[in-house]
């Protein structure tokens, strides 16, 4: 099957330029800050505490479990204090209600945190397809992950994150702007076809499997994550003393694919 309304190769090479593998909280010489990466989902929260590393040290992620955590639901009054689980994270399995709006608040040295999420429903994800591409220097593996939009809303921003055996692969941040007929349509660059001219970080071989996960998120939640893949600190999602990170409510949906080489059809 061929792609349909797919994406011209040079913005697929400007918006694949954006994609990261992880979160980067390094940071010029100036005092740690705290970093808060607090994640609901219908069936948990888990929280991870980190600090800033400077930008010419190894990044450490070693996970802070002396603060205070709690999640409030802002709807019924319901307030929950989190503990740390065995990796480090401040946990509960008391997950959100769609439609719901919840408060985070961390305590940690003197300082306070807080952030207030919407809890999301999920969506569906349609397809994930590859197909080969014909560039200048080899063909290209591009990755089509396709999935519904609520007509009811406008506006709608989501989380699109590309996974290779389970390891975070590519990730871009994107809107309901790239809808049609219903369906939102997110595209990857991956690999060549000639693996042995690849670099590890784009690889995929034969019998990977390849999972699209989709989450949808506030418009914050995206100028956020579009100043990250700009090197920037963008917009501060929590109010109260200065930190960094972010806090998202959401259902998240996943597609997998096996990697079949020799299966997949050419575009041009």
């Amino acid at each position: 099957m061929k792609l349909r309304h797919l994406i011209p190769v040079t913005v697929i090479l400007l918006s694949t330029a954006s994609c990261e593998k992880e979160l980067d909280f390094k940071y010029h010489d100036i005092a740690p800050l705290t970093v808060i990466e607090g994640i609901m989902s219908p069936d948990e929260v888990r929280v991870g505490l980190t600090l800033t590393t400077p930008m010419d040290e190894l990044m450490d992620l070693s996970r802070l479990t002396d603060a205070t955590v709690s999640i409030e639901d802002l709807n019924d009054g319901i307030v929950e204090i989190l503990s740390v689980d065995s990796e480090g994270y401040y946990s509960t399995s008391t997950g959100g209600s769609v439609g719901h709006n919840y408060r985070l608040t961390v305590e940690r040295s003197g300082s306070k945190y807080q952030a207030v999420a919407a809890m999301y429903g999920p969506v569906e994800i349609v397809s994930v397809e590859f197909n080969w591409i014909k560039m200048p220097y080899d063909h290209v593996a591009v990755l089509q992950c396709k999935f519904t939009d609520d007509a009811d809303t406008e506006g709608d921003c989501y989380w699109v994150k590309i996974y290779r055996n389970g390891e975070i692969y590519r990730w871009i941040q994107t809107d309901d702007r790239s809808k049609v007929d219903g369906l939102c349509s997110v595209t990857f660059m991956t690999t060549r076809k000639d693996t042995g001219e690849e670099d590890d970080d784009d690889v995929l071989y034969d019998g990977d499997v390849v999972t699209c996960s989709v989450s949808r998120i506030s418009r914050l939640m995206y100028e956020y994550l579009e100043a990250l893949g700009n090197n920037s600190n963008g917009p501060a999602m929590y109010e109260g003393d200065q930190c960094l990170g972010y806090f998202m409510a959401t259902s998240t949906v996943e597609k997998s694919i096996e990697f079949k080489p020799d299966e997949i059809p050419f575009y041009n």
